[in-house]
C-alpha cells in the first residue's frame, strides 16, 4: 500500500493552527469531512480520541499517528498535519509534536489498517525524512516529499 493511495493532497495541512492536541485533533477532522462529505467531522474525532484514551498515539521525535475505525468507509483514508511549533501530545519521549498523520480505516478492516500503520511508521523512523517535512514551505513541498519517500519503498 502506498501512502499517496490514502492521501490526497488536499488533505495535506502544511501549518495547524491548534493550540494543543485537541484543537489540532478537530481542526484535521474538519479537513477529512470536507474532502469526505459522507464522514461526520465530531464523529470522526470522537473515534480518534477514543483511542487515545488507551494510550497516545505520539510515537516520539515529533511524530504521532492518530488512528481508528468509523463505520461507513470502504477503503482506509489519510490526513497530514504540520505544527511549526508542535504541541503536547503526550509523547514518551515528551518532545513536542509536529508531525502528524491521520488514518481512519473502516471498521471491518484489519489488514488495510494495520498497513497503513505500518507504512507511515516506517517513514517516520527516517530523520532526514522528518527533517524534510518540517522545512518544507507549503503544502505541495509537503507533498512532493511524501510522495518521493513513498516511492522508494
Amino acid at each position: 500500500m502506498k501512502l499517496t493511495e490514502i492521501l490526497p493532497e488536499s488533505l495535506v495541512v502544511a501549518e495547524l493552527q491548534g493550540v494543543d492536541k485537541s484543537a489540532v485533533l478537530g481542526e484535521l477532522c474538519e479537513h477529512v469531512a470536507t474532502a469526505y462529505p459522507q464522514i461526520d467531522a465530531t464523529q470522526l474525532n470522537a473515534v480518534l480520541w477514543e483511542r487515545e484514551r488507551l494510550g497516545s498515539t505520539a510515537i516520539g521525535d515529533g511524530t504521532a499517528i492518530p488512528h481508528g475505525k468509523l463505520g461507513g468507509l470502504s477503503t482506509v483514508l489519510a490526513a497530514f498535519g504540520r505544527h511549526r511549533g508542535g504541541v503536547d501530545f503526550q509523547s514518551l519521549d515528551g518532545k513536542p509534536t509536529r508531525l502528524i498523520f491521520v488514518l481512519v480505516a473502516p471498521e471491518d478492516s484489519v489488514g488495510q489498517h494495520l498497513k497503513a500503520l505500518a507504512r507511515v511508521s516506517r517513514l517516520l523512523k527516517d530523520p532526514g525524512f522528518r527533517e524534510r517535512l518540517l522545512a518544507a514551505p507549503n503544502r505541495e513541498e509537503l507533498y512532493r516529499i511524501i510522495r518521493e519517500e513513498d516511492d522508494k519503498y
